[in-house]
């Protein structure tokens, strides 16, 4: 008992291993944990940082790229150098690869969801790409998005694949650049490694090497301290020295050149089991997630084409239930309109039957103007033979006025006549009385009036010519006034009798005429034929005269 308590006491007094923080960063996330502390050498800084990135590149992305998560990550690399000018790309190229990152990103273009200026926030194009051109960011979206929407049902691997088919055909894809001297003189220039080989360039071009040495036609490198020797396969050809300055710079030049040449021989041998098998398990995958997203596919084409028909049921459901509401709204209408109608219809009958008694009225008001028309006529007739009569009357009575005024100028010549003779017949008894009795101044004049006989030839004189011609003449004009003054009076009252009833024919018949036009007028607006009367009168013309007495 007291070993086994000697040995517990012994294990918790042993020392726990020292530990350092660790962190990884990859493409898309990053990661923390501890690690032994072993006999390398580990810097100070806490967390280490380590940047998870491919150091060989594949020659075919699409043969050597197998796994999914391997390909996204290398796609990610690759991005990033091309956005960070560490490989160059032509402007047409860099929109074209920027269509397949939004494709990855984003799926299928929508124009619903994706509106202009859903890129924004996302860097797409080199910056030296950006500054060639005047163009705004939204014209840049506008021609990314004309060939993202061309990738319509491309998945975000195969998007991913069709970016690096395009990136691995640029000169300095995959290619890792060293500065180098070839001689004491230190000329300088540039060492390019890649999958295909070794490469020298001029430091102000990147992209056409002056000079390449491919791995197949090498037959050794060699390397001491700082400087380096290629010989290649052919013996003919000399050898190629060139030299590095820095030492870390060299082991990692030389790393490369082993990997990248070992890749290069593996590449041209037949896989080995285990690659096969990745191969083929990868290719099942690829067919696995193929087939998933066909039937994805075809399950969102089918889900598409369900909303799309749902839709279209729902706007048909809307449009039928619109037209219903329209077509109840049209009965409710055409309800009330067949009510005014019927309500119209009575008013219309009721109306007709109105007018149908105020024609039979008018029927019977026409034939009373017939007939007072008729008796108007008849004592138009009368009147007018009245009148004609009248005429008659009066132009005799004229005459006789005329008759008589000439008589009564004849009895008034005759008058002055018997006048004029008595006043002679006066002078001259004058002068037989004073012939015959001078008058004395002493004796007192007789008068002749009291003298018996020329008082009595005097009176008998005076006498006979009263009684015969002046009495007579006198009872007869006052007789024959008296009679023409009664016939004038007469004729003055029959005459205005006459006017009387001319003029009342005149207002009847006025009357009887607007009466027929009322009928007219309104049977003309009802829509009913009515029957008008217009009698013709022919209004008496009376000749006005007046007589002289």
């Amino acid at each position: 008992m007291a070993f086994v308590l000697n040995m517990s006491i012994l294990g918790l007094k042993k020392k726990q291993p020292k530990t350092f923080k660790v962190k990884v960063i990859t493409m898309d996330a990053e990661m923390e944990f501890s690690c032994e502390v072993l006999d390398q050498e580990v810097p100070k800084d806490s967390p280490i940082m380590f940047h998870f990135l491919a150091k060989f590149f594949p020659e075919k992305v699409e043969e050597e790229l197998v796994q999914e998560i391997t390909q996204h990550l290398f796609f990610l690399q690759v991005k990033k150098q091309i956005l960070d000018e560490e490989i160059f790309c032509s402007p047409e190229a860099s929109v074209l690869l920027a269509s397949y990152a939004v494709q990855a990103k984003y799926g299928d273009y929508d124009p619903n969801f994706h509106k202009p200026g859903f890129l924004a926030q996302d860097e797409l194009l080199p910056k030296r790409v950006l500054m060639q051109y005047q163009m705004t960011a939204d014209m840049w979206e506008e021609k990314i998005t004309a060939w993202y929407a061309e990738h319509r049902g491309i998945a975000r691997d195969e998007a991913e694949m069709e970016y690096l088919k395009i990136a691995q055909d640029l000169e300095m894809y995959g290619v890792s650049y060293f500065h180098i001297t070839q001689n004491k003189r230190d000329t300088d220039l540039l060492l390019g490694v890649d999958a295909q080989g070794l490469h020298i360039y001029s430091p102000n071009n990147k992209l056409n090497p002056s000079k390449s040495f491919p791995w197949s036609g090498i037959r050794n490198i060699s390397y001491s301290e700082k400087e380096f020797t290629i010989k290649p396969l052919d013996k003919k050809k000399d050898v190629f020295k060139f030299y590095s300055s820095q030492l870390r710079v060299n082991k990692l030049i030389l790393q490369l050149c082993i990997g990248n040449h070992d890749l290069f021989m593996r590449r041209r041998k037949v896989d080995s089991i285990e690659v096969q098998q990745m191969k083929a398990q990868a290719k099942e995958e690829k067919a696995r997630k193929k087939m998933e997203r066909q039937i994805l596919a075809r399950e969102k084409q089918m889900r598409e084409e369900a909303e799309r028909a749902k839709e279209e049921m729902e706007r048909r459901l809307f449009q039928l239930q619109d037209e219903a509401r329209l077509a109840n709204e049209a009965l409710l209408r055409s309800e009330e309109t067949a009510d005014l109608l019927a309500e119209k219809a009575q008013i219309a009958e009721e109306e007709a039957k109105l007018l149908a008694h105020k024609a039979a009225e008018a029927e019977q008001e026409r034939q009373r103007l017939e007939v007072t028309a008729m008796k108007t006529k008849e004592e138009k007739r009368l009147m007018e033979q009245k009148m004609r009569e009248a005429e008659q009357l009066a132009v005799k009575l004229v005459e006789q006025s005329e008759r008589r005024l000439k008589e009564a100028d004849h009895l008034k010549q005759d008058l002055t006549e018997a006048k004029d003779a008595e006043r002679r017949a006066k002078q001259k008894l004058l002068e037989i009385t004073k012939t015959t009795y001078p008058v004395s101044k002493n004796i007192n004049p007789v008068p002749v009036s009291h003298h018996p006989s020329v008082y009595s030839l005097y009176s008998a004189s005076r006498l006979d010519f009263k009684d015969s011609d002046m009495k007579r003449l006198s009872m007869e004009i006052e007789r024959e006034r008296l009679e023409y003054m009664e016939k004038s009076k007469h004729l003055q009252d029959q005459l205005k009798e006459l006017k009387t009833e001319i003029e009342s024919l005149k207002l009847e018949e006025q009357q009887q005429q607007q009466q027929a036009n009322m009928y007219s007028l309104h049977n003309e607006a009802r829509g009913y034929v009515a029957f008008s009367f217009h009698s013709s009168r022919c209004t008496p013309q009376v000749q006005s005269f007046s007589l002289q007495l």
